[in-house]
């Protein structure tokens, strides 16, 4: 009696632990910000992109900290007006782009390096701010 207690305990056991292994494993998931959060999920501001105001306070969050100072990273420095609008007016793919880097261009350092990329929202702030003319606003 007690043999047959134990085979089906076992019996059981074997059943039940696949069943909970897909319903634990069904769970899981990787969430990146860009699934979250798709592109016009946000509340974006489109419409007073300067670069006062929007572009310098994005750059200066995300990028100063490797690309300000006196030794900036792979000597491209963000620190003011002049660096920035001229990392803006190169096109995407070409060594030193500032809109190739923050869309992770093929041809283009991803930025930034070992961080969260900028989101969808703050790429599109840059693009309107670089297809303007890159003003000094």
């Amino acid at each position: 009696m007690e043999q047959l207690k134990t085979k089906t305990i076992i019996k059981g056991a074997l059943i039940l632990l696949p069943v909970m292994l897909l319903v634990f494993l069904g769970n899981c998931t990787y969430n990146n910000e860009q699934d979250l959060y798709p592109p016009g999920s946000e509340n974006c501001d489109t419409t007073n992109v300067t670069y006062s105001g929007t572009v310098f306070p994005i750059i200066n969050a995300y990028c100063s900290s490797c690309h300000g100072g006196a030794a900036p990273e792979g000597n491209v420095f963000l620190g003011d007006y002049n660096s920035i609008s001229a990392a803006a007016i190169i096109p995407a793919g070409q060594p030193g782009s500032l809109y190739g880097a923050i869309t992770h261009n093929p041809g283009n350092s991803a930025m930034p390096k070992n961080g969260t990329p900028l989101s969808h929202c703050k790429i599109t702030q840059i693009k309107l701010w670089i297809d303007a003319g890159a003003p000094n606003n």
